[in-house]
């Protein structure tokens, strides 16, 4: 048995690392790369692995893991400030897919428990899908990656309720008290509805309250150890003992996760416990990605292609429509609108537990929920492909006419600013402190309510529309600012601008150095990257820490961005090239830059440059100081 384990982990090893990124390189993503490579090995491909079900029971603690790690980044303050998206746009996007699945049903001829079942099942999307999709494409804090995560928080808690639900529509006896995966069945059921009730509640606090009190001091005690491997095994401890409790009193793991990952959010081991956990999660998201695609019944599909076919791409259009809807008519930006729609339109991985359940409880025939289980599948695949096209039609979205209305702008000056995080907000103190009238534009609207709080004047909107950018000033603008945070707006901004608005000095705020290139081959006239200045500040306060006198530091830093600047624009003409001119160009740029700095250091200091070593002086001037007071006391 042991053999065959193995044998078995090898082969999906195997093909992860083969197609996985070969998908990546094909811009397909890893998650249609982690499909695929499941079809290849499963029962209905190579039949190189056993079966997927017995996998899919492990991997699905990945998708737990993803939301403990999500649970971290979010504040509970901040959870707090999401309750209306979650309870607003989530619990409206279930009941009114649920309804429009249920009314199809209807009108096929099923039983109306059955097909209310049906819609409720289907209302689920796949977390671990879109979370790895927008977190792959930086997405994930845009104004569409934080709906669409709000969304999916309200499914994960929609789930309790939804497993309570579907014994009441069963239409036949059902063929098992316990549900799959651990939810529902167990001692739990014996207690009477205000036990379980309590049950609940109790399991919910445990998590609270001892994230809260428990797990800080027994942490800072394991970290005293400095074990690393005891740490890991603590932060797994963890999730796994959260997992367990959520399933004894029929919860959903994923949720209590989370929950985990929001009270230990605000905690000083947050980013230990994060890069403890993140390897584990992304292993078991690739099993779990693997197992799907290894799970497609292509028998199934292979007796009626067609009606399989159908019904993905209904389910698809069904769940996209009833999002753009609701995001219309909330005037969200259609970009936005469109990340949504696209990014939730599949079934959720909830879905084999869910219809497993029912079949179980009599609520479903198995044959009708073997198909669905197909069509769940499926429209997990069709997901990264709808995705492929995403760019190029958020780009025609923001050019084209958007629904009203953004604030009303009034512009304030020659300077336009879009993006007002932790970068433009320096641009914009330090221009604001030099008597220059800026007019900024940002769509995160917490960031904006704060700002105006310290009397900035913000604006919302979507930067990259250029009805946005003429009623802001831009046609008029000395300057254009671009200090947005995701690589995809940033370089929406920037094609806006330089089509629409010619006349601006266009700046841009670069990712990395081959992000920098991308901009100035797109018409940037200035080009900073994010962490460029910071480093080269560190690295001269590095020298001088080190005992080089101060204006020899900022000389040699002087000469760094100099050089470095001047290498960045000559090999500009030369990056993508595949006769290897490019990384020979970087070695004989960075060997000048040491020869450079050689000859500096051989010139010597003169009397000059101690003039202009401030701290020098001030160390003379406390050495003399001293001296005075030393004479004087004796």
């Amino acid at each position: 048995m042991g053999g065959g384990l193995l044998a078995e982990a090898f082969v999906y090893l195997c093909a992860a690392v083969a197609a996985v990124p070969i998908a990546r390189r094909l811009g397909l993503g890893s998650v249609l790369g982690y499909l695929l490579a499941g079809v290849a090995i499963g029962p209905h491909g190579l039949r190189l692995a056993g079966e997927p079900e017995r996998v899919m029971h492990f991997a699905e603690f990945g998708v737990v893991m993803m939301l403990f790690l999500v649970g971290l980044e979010l504040r509970p303050a901040r959870l707090w400030a999401m309750r209306g998206p979650v309870l607003g746009a989530g619990g409206l996007q279930v009941g009114l897919t649920a309804l429009a699945i249920a009314g199809i049903g209807l009108a096929f001829g099923f039983d109306w428990r059955m097909a209310l079942a049906a819609g409720l099942i289907l209302a689920m999307s796949s977390t671990a899908i879109a979370l790895q999709i927008l977190a792959e494409r930086g997405l994930l804090r845009t104004g569409g990656g934080e709906t669409s995560f709000a969304v999916l928080l309200f499914q994960d808690v929609a789930v309790i309720p939804i497993l309570t639900v579907l014994p009441l529509l069963a239409v036949a006896p059902a063929a098992g008290a316990e549900a799959a995966h651990g939810h529902g069945g167990g001692w739990i059921d014996s207690l009477p509805p205000w036990g379980q009730a309590l049950a609940v509640l109790g399991a919910v606090a445990a998590v609270v309250l001892g994230g809260r009190l428990l797990t800080r001091p027994a942490f800072r005690m394991i970290a005293e150890t400095r074990l690393r491997e005891i740490f890991t095994a603590s932060a797994l401890l963890l999730v796994v003992g959260i997992t367990l409790l959520m399933q004894a009193v029929g919860l959903s793991p994923a949720l209590g996760a989370f929950l985990a990952g929001v009270v230990l959010a605000d905690s000083e081991f947050r980013h230990e416990l994060e890069s403890d956990i993140e390897p584990f999660k992304g292993l078991l998201l690739g099993l779990f990605f693997l197992s799907v695609g290894a799970g497609i019944d292509f028998a199934q599909v292979a007796e009626a292609p067609l009606t399989v076919a159908g019904l993905v791409l209904l389910l698809v259009a069904v769940k996209a429509a009833v999002l753009a809807g609701l995001g219309l008519a909330a005037r969200r930006p259609r970009p936005e609108v469109l990340l949504t729609a696209m990014v939730l339109s599949q079934g959720g991985e909830f879905a084999f537990v869910l219809l497993a359940f029912s079949v179980q409880n009599g609520v479903m025939p198995p044959a009708e929920a073997s198909l669905l289980v197909s069509v769940v599948a499926l429209s997990m695949a069709v997901t990264p492909l709808l995705m492929l096209g995403h760019g190029r039609l958020a780009d025609r979205l923001a050019s084209a006419a958007l629904p009203p209305e953004p604030d009303a702008i009034e512009p304030q000056g020659s300077v336009v600013i879009a993006g007002f995080g932790r970068f433009g907000q320096i641009v914009g103190r330090l221009l604001l402190a030099q008597g220059h009238a800026v007019t900024v534009l940002d769509h995160d609207m917490e960031t904006i309510e704060q700002l105006r709080r310290f009397g900035f004047r913000v604006f919302y909107g979507d930067a990259s529309r250029p009805e946005l950018l003429h009623a802001a000033g831009a046609g008029e603008a000395a300057l254009v600012v671009v200090a947005t945070d995701a690589k995809e707006t940033t370089d929406s901004i920037v094609g806006t601008v330089r089509r629409h608005f010619p006349q601006a000095q266009l700046l841009a705020r670069a990712t990395d150095r081959v992000h920098a290139y991308e901009l100035m081959e797109a018409g940037a006239h200035l080009v900073v990257r994010e962490t460029f200045g910071s480093a080269l500040e560190m690295g001269v306060e590095a020298l001088r820490r080190l005992g080089m006198p101060a204006y020899e530091a900022e000389r040699a830093g002087r000469i760094f961005r100099r050089h470095d600047l001047r290498v960045l624009e000559r090999l500009a003409a030369l990056r993508g090239s595949d006769d290897g001119s490019y990384s020979l160009a970087m070695r004989e740029a960075s060997e000048q830059l040491v020869a450079v700095l050689e000859r500096d250091r051989a010139r010597g200091r003169t009397a000059l440059d101690d003039g202009w070593d401030t701290g020098s002086l001030v160390e003379e001037a406390r050495q003399r100081a001293a001296e005075r007071d030393a004479a004087a006391s004796g």
